[in-house]
């Protein structure tokens, strides 16, 4: 993967930014997590290299820049769950998690279970709990994946969630799936293969779909 900072770099950067957030006495040195730093980078790696999008993958090799906020969210987040995985320590977790929601405006806890591949784009605003989710998740800004009476839902290969969207509470939601703009949806089980969408009138429509959002952002097919 070619990356924007070295590997040291991007450690020390990411470290001083930890300490001027969260100056508890309590500093980050980075560089005592190489190895988990490492492999989150091999983690984002793997999912980069699933992209259509050039300036994630360019059919030979894909790119991490520290300065494109898309990247750099899901390098947090992959790392504060590769630290934690690794039973490391909870304060730098805790930090890291705070760093996405403080920076990006990203709600998603390091212990939550994101699959190995998933994109989150422009996602100020988008609160992702503790569901079961699948490979090829695509999420917009202003999106929540969230609880009702105890129940998270559960997604299929493929789902898309696009802005201003929500699944809340006991929804099974198929492969290939696509909630559209401004679409909230509970208790809800979704066939595979469907577009939800709220319309004119206020209402939440279902409707066929070979292929789901998610799908634009990938160069092989999510369900072959």
């Amino acid at each position: 993967m070619i990356t924007s900072l070295s590997i040291h770099e991007l450690m020390d950067y990411t470290s001083r930014q930890l300490n001027h957030f969260y100056p508890d006495n309590r500093p980050v040195d980075l560089r005592t997590q190489e190895a988990q730093v490492r492999r989150a980078l091999d983690r984002l790696e793997h999912c980069f290299n699933q992209c259509s999008l050039k300036h994630y993958f360019d059919g030979e090799q894909s790119h991490f820049n520290h300065l494109y906020s898309d990247h750099y969210v899901m390098y947090v987040w992959y790392l504060a769950n590769t630290i934690w995985k690794d039973g490391g320590d909870r304060n730098i977790c805790n930090k890291l998690y705070y760093l996405n929601k403080s920076m990006h405006g990203l709600d998603c806890m390091f212990d939550t279970q994101l699959p190995d591949i998933f994109l989150v784009f422009h996602g100020v605003g988008t609160m992702l709990g503790k569901g079961s989710y699948s490979d090829y998740f695509v999420v917009l800004q202003g999106c929540t994946i969230g609880m009702n009476k105890g129940k998270y839902p559960v997604l299929g290969r493929g789902v898309a969630l696009t802005a201003h969207s929500s699944l809340i509470g006991d929804c099974l939601v198929g492969d290939l799936v696509t909630i559209a703009n401004h679409t909230s949806v509970m208790d809800t089980h979704i066939p595979a293969r469907t577009v939800l969408f709220t319309n004119s009138a206020g209402a939440v429509e279902a409707k066929p779909s070979q292929n789901s959002y998610a799908q634009t952002f990938f160069n092989r097919p999510i369900v072959p």
